[in-house]
């Protein structure tokens, strides 16, 4: 699959959504992606990212990840989508902020950042890699650009392992997500809703946890740190960038 292709899809799946996307993700999710948004940047707070420092959101969406990391880690940040719907929605919401001076808003992909190495003293990434044809390859872009010993945090949906919840789960995204997506935000919710499960389970059949510490591992990342919430719907995971030539 070229690499052109998931990044289409991904576009077209959200283009109908920047007009509800936050209040109905945190519906949809009982509340949970607050929670999981705010873990995220609680590893990139705990480097001691602070004022003059430079941060990368990719997949930033509606901005909400960059102007969490402004508000709390007082440095620069870059917010950074490939749909332009979203981030029209975003930077309505960055111009109505007092943080406006410090967050930036441009179209681009993650998988072909138009940055230099070590461009940046951390870097974050939310519900990306599902919609990229090579996931290595775009981790090992993200850490490009990040300096060394600088982190890199991701968030992402996750899958129940547990054989009580597991069931649940996979319920709620069969039925619920579908459902609750159309009577609360029509039909672009619908098909996402309907998406949703299936492309997480595939994700993980593909790309299990493992595999994942592995490929941050090859892409130069250090003490991989791996958090999985909300009785396994959610996961984040945090690592530093090693030095050019050092070991991990």
């Amino acid at each position: 699959m070229q690499a052109a292709q998931p990044n289409r899809f991904a576009r077209q799946l959200f283009d109908g959504l920047p007009p509800h996307y936050d209040v109905l993700a945190e519906v949809l999710s009982f509340g949970q992606n607050r929670r999981w948004r705010r873990a995220l940047v609680d590893a990139v707070v705990a480097c001691s990212t602070g004022p003059g420092a430079k941060v990368l959101d990719v997949a930033t969406g509606t901005a909400g990840v960059a102007l969490q990391l402004a508000a709390r880690t007082g440095a620069e940040v870059t917010g950074v989508d490939l749909t332009p719907q979203m981030l029209s929605v975003g930077a309505t919401k960055v111009a109505a902020s007092p943080l406006r001076r410090r967050v930036n808003l441009a179209l681009a992909r993650g998988e072909q950042l138009p940055f230099a190495d070590g461009t940046f003293d951390a870097l974050t990434f939310t519900y990306l890699l599902r919609y990229v044809a090579d996931p290595e390859a775009t981790v090992k872009e993200l850490a490009r650009v990040v300096k060394p010993g600088g982190v890199v945090a991701n968030l992402e949906f996750h899958s129940p392992g547990s054989p009580v919840w597991r069931p649940l789960w996979e319920l709620y995204t069969k039925v619920g997500l579908p459902v609750g997506g159309l009577v609360l935000g029509g039909r672009e919710w619908y098909e996402v809703g309907r998406f949703l499960g299936p492309s997480i389970s595939s994700h993980y059949r593909r790309y299990p946890l493992r595999w994942q510490v592995a490929a941050w591992e090859r892409a130069g990342l250090r003490d991989v740190h791996v958090r999985v919430m909300s009785l396994g719907g959610g996961l984040v995971m945090w690592a530093k960038r090693c030095p050019p030539g050092a070991g991990v």
